[in-house]
């Protein structure tokens, strides 16, 4: 069993918790995943790591209510604890292995939105600790919405906070800050975006434009977290790649978006599964069992 340190209800529907789970803590990197399950009978649930501690061994997730199994986690408080807690999974962010030297000659811009911002934060994080400073722009449809702002500000080089509605910080997209910032003379070497999969895709869209490589993390897409049930998987570059084994990070400009989110709401039926299987053959990944 892995307990449950801490407990707090960010939003309305957005959750963080701190977990004892020491081995995963002691070998994680930023950009890689958990898969939780609450108990012998609850669903996997892939989940980015938010933040890690090696000295207490303690693992940080944060996750959003959207159906029964998480909101059953919405309900755990401190002392409880998990069944599972496995991980890490998925690859880590490439810029972890890359020379720090090098590395720190690179302007980066990471743009997170809505509880993409959880992810964001480790590797944020991660190049502040190594004396490396990121501009992050972190987006919202709503000022309520908001989440981990005084974390990432406490890392970022700069932290544009933006919203949809205007309610808080800028107003607009997380796209329109991007091209204000380039307006305004900033230049930018690589862009790392995680977020719903529309946002992404509108991001890369705009930056290709702009001609600045883009990172994007396709864990919204995941379902069971181990290559074996097909739901993330994704075209790049004209092959098949499967988020959660060969990701979750992927060059943004050659993510077919379009395809992927079909393929998403195609999935969600029984009649879906069975038609992506046809179609897909062998390389669909069916041993899930819900394509039988």
């Amino acid at each position: 069993m892995y307990k449950i340190i801490n407990a707090k209800q960010l939003t309305d529907t957005i959750f963080e918790m701190e977990v004892e789970a020491a081995r995963v803590a002691k070998a994680c990197q930023p950009g890689q995943f958990v898969i939780v399950r609450t108990d012998e009978e609850g669903e996997r649930i892939p989940l980015t790591i938010c933040d890690y501690d090696r000295e207490k061994g303690t693992i940080t997730i944060v996750f959003q209510i959207v159906g029964a199994a998480t909101q059953m986690m919405a309900g755990l408080k401190a002392g409880d604890a998990f069944q599972d807690f496995v991980g890490p999974l998925g690859c880590p962010s490439e810029f972890v292995s890359e020379d720090l030297e090098n590395l720190k000659k690179k302007k980066m811009l990471f743009v997170a939105g809505g509880v993409g911002t959880a992810p964001v934060y480790p590797q944020v994080k991660w190049l502040h600790e190594h004396g490396i400073e990121a501009d992050v722009i972190v987006g919202a449809k709503t000022k309520d919405l908001l989440i981990l702002e005084k974390e990432m500000e406490a890392v970022a080089g700069n932290l544009y906070v933006t919203t949809d509605d205007g309610s808080y910080g800028r107003s607009g997209m997380v796209t329109q800050t991007i091209q204000d910032l380039v307006n305004e003379g900033k230049h930018y070497d690589v862009c790392v975006a995680i977020g719903p999969m529309i946002m992404m895709k509108f991001v890369c869209k705009l930056t290709k434009e702009l001609n600045l490589p883009t990172i994007v993390s396709l864990n919204p897409i995941m379902v069971d977290g181990t290559g074996m049930c097909g739901a993330c998987r994704v075209s790049v570059g004209g092959k098949v790649k499967f988020a959660c084994v060969d990701g979750p990070e992927f060059d943004g400009h050659e993510v077919d978006f379009d395809e992927a989110m079909q393929r998403q709401q195609i999935y969600k039926t029984a009649e879906g599964r069975a038609f992506l299987k046809a179609k897909e053959g062998a390389s669909h990944h069916g041993g899930c069992g819900n394509c039988n």
